[in-house]
């Protein structure tokens, strides 16, 4: 238990003690603690470890220009487009994080309430009293000129604690910068939403490509089974060749139920991204069915430095950071004086000689003010070992910060490289498919004419449909490259400037279970906004006064 150091001096209103003084007192104090020492250290941004230059910088494929906010639009793909504003307004994961928004807000309220008087009461009683008989008047029994009475009283009570050392004000301070963090993390979940419905999407149609040209192939092979047995029946071959054909083609036809089975999982993966319940998703992806969405041979990736002001995770980090060290200010606070203020004023009556309604009258008032002081004298190593352990957990979280822009950069390098790299493949690919239609074209032609066994036909068969499904995956990992760029290079959180953290039907909810002033719109009102809460262009580090 904290052992306490505590002197108290009311002063009751007697002798030449005037409000005035009171007043001048209260001011004086006031003005004392606006001015007063902030303890603890004031936070600084660490040194980020950023590079000057990305690695393949010089590449024909990539630009300096600033990442575009709706980077999703680059492939040109409405489907997508719909499906992105989809997830926007009903992923429950993106909502959930709105929520938090509001929960960090109402906590920088409630540390802002602590910097004001942080005890105020008021009270009122009627009172019958009848004392013992069996015990004497001096030890409050009943008296012959007492007797029984009525007795009332009112009372205002407040207890103001002094910011002297800037305890209120750092936490005050943590509470901003952790309300800023909220916003940050939500920023971090769009991110990752937005890339999250992309790269299902294209992975979606990925899938329906590789379907589509494991059927052309069936229907190929199919053809080369009648071949096959039309020879055979004809006399100018052996059944073997009708065997290793319909062993072909069965084995070509088994790989669509796998491919329609990651299909089904991707289509529900998306279905939870966009805050759906499972239903058909044909009305929303029924346009420009198994085509890949074409990535623009260019990417803009700015500077490495641009990581910094723009990926929410980093900025997450930081204010985790800045949040931290104003708790070290709080926690040193404990190492000094506490002075507080307290006051109370009433009044008070009975109807011993008197009446109750004197109660409120100027001779039934009465009051208290004065200051009371209090140290922790006898707990200095337990506070000297927290503010010790609060600021081992601020060096952990400067150093989680450079972390983070080390692997955002990494992030970033991975993206490019599956990007370029990728491009490349398909290039190569492109030209593999080519050559292996070319090749199945003259095998053909030439085991219908005798001159090559059909073994070769089924090796240019295989070979094509293997070239055709890597063309397609290396097409697909074009964009999955490029979304991933645009994910690590933090793009896309943009879109919810000016719009609310949370929908019209969650405020409805919440305003209809508790009073929240004007910290959430009117949703019935056109134009919903969330007045109160801060968009890209106003969040700052100033402290908000409370919505009182």
């Amino acid at each position: 238990m904290a052992r306490e150091a505590t002197v108290r001096s009311p002063v009751a209103g007697v002798g030449r003690f005037s409000r005035r003084d009171a007043l001048r007192g209260f001011l004086g104090v006031a003005g004392a603690s606006l001015a007063g020492c902030m303890t603890g250290p004031d936070f600084t941004p660490p040194v980020a470890p950023v590079a000057d230059k990305w690695l393949e910088w010089r590449s024909k494929s990539l630009k300096s220009a600033e990442t575009p906010a709706d980077w999703w639009r680059l492939f040109r793909d409405p489907v997508l487009n719909r499906l992105i504003e989809t997830a926007y307004s009903q992923n429950l994961t993106l909502l959930s994080a709105g929520t938090k928004v509001l929960e960090a807000r109402a906590e920088l309220g409630v540390a802002i309430g602590e910097f004001y008087p942080q005890m105020q009461t008021a009270s009122a009683a009627v009172n019958y009293d009848r004392a013992s008989n069996a015990t004497p008047a001096s030890q409050g029994g009943n008296s012959m000129a007492l007797g029984n009475f009525w007795a009332d009283r009112w009372l205002v009570q407040s207890s103001w604690e002094i910011d002297l050392w800037g305890k209120f004000r750092r936490g005050i301070e943590s509470a901003d910068a952790a309300y800023l963090g909220s916003i940050a993390s939500y920023d971090d979940v769009l991110v990752t939403l937005l890339s999250d419905v992309a790269s299902a999407y294209i992975g979606i149609r990925t899938l329906e490509r590789q379907i589509a040209i494991a059927r052309a192939n069936v229907a190929r092979q199919r053809e080369s089974v009648r071949i096959a047995r039309t020879r055979f029946e004809g006399g100018a071959s052996t059944l073997l060749d009708v065997h290793q054909a319909q062993n072909v083609l069965a084995s070509t036809e088994a790989t669509i139920p796998r491919l329609m089975i990651q299909l089904k999982h991707g289509m529900n993966a998306l279905r939870v991204l966009l805050g759906m319940a499972p239903e058909p998703l044909g009305f929303l992806l029924a346009r420009g069915a198994a085509k890949i969405p074409f990535a623009p041979p260019r990417a803009a990736v700015g500077i490495p430095a641009d990581l910094l002001r723009r990926r929410p995770d980093i900025r997450v980090a930081e204010l985790r950071a800045a949040a931290q060290s104003a708790q070290i200010g709080v926690a040193q606070a404990e190492l000094y004086p506490a002075i507080s203020i307290s006051g109370a004023f009433g009044g008070q009556a009975s109807n011993v000689g008197h009446n109750l309604g004197q109660m409120v009258q100027p001779m039934g008032r009465a009051f208290a003010i004065g200051p009371s002081f209090k140290w922790n004298l006898l707990n200095y190593g337990q506070i000297a070992n927290n503010v010790r352990l609060q600021d081992a957990t601020l060096q952990q979280y400067l150093i989680d910060y450079q972390n983070q822009v080390l692997k955002a950069q990494q992030e970033v390098e991975n993206g490019v490289a599956t990007y370029l790299l990728s491009a490349s493949e398909a290039a190569y690919l492109r030209k593999s498919v080519t050559e292996a239609k070319g090749a199945l074209e003259i095998a053909t032609l030439e085991y219908q004419q005798g001159t090559r066994d059909f073994t070769t036909v089924l090796t240019a068969e295989q070979n094509l449909l293997a070239a055709e499904n890597s063309l397609a995956t290396a097409t697909g990992n074009i964009s999955i490259g490029l979304v991933s760029l645009y994910r690590a290079l933090g793009g896309g959180w943009q879109i919810r400037e000016g719009k609310p953290f949370v929908d019209a039907a969650t405020v409805q909810e919440m305003r209809d279970r508790t009073n929240w002033g004007n910290l959430l719109p009117d949703a019935a009102q056109p134009g919903f906004e969330t007045p109160g809460l801060p968009s890209a262009q106003d969040v700052d580090s100033s402290i908000k006064l409370p919505e009182w």
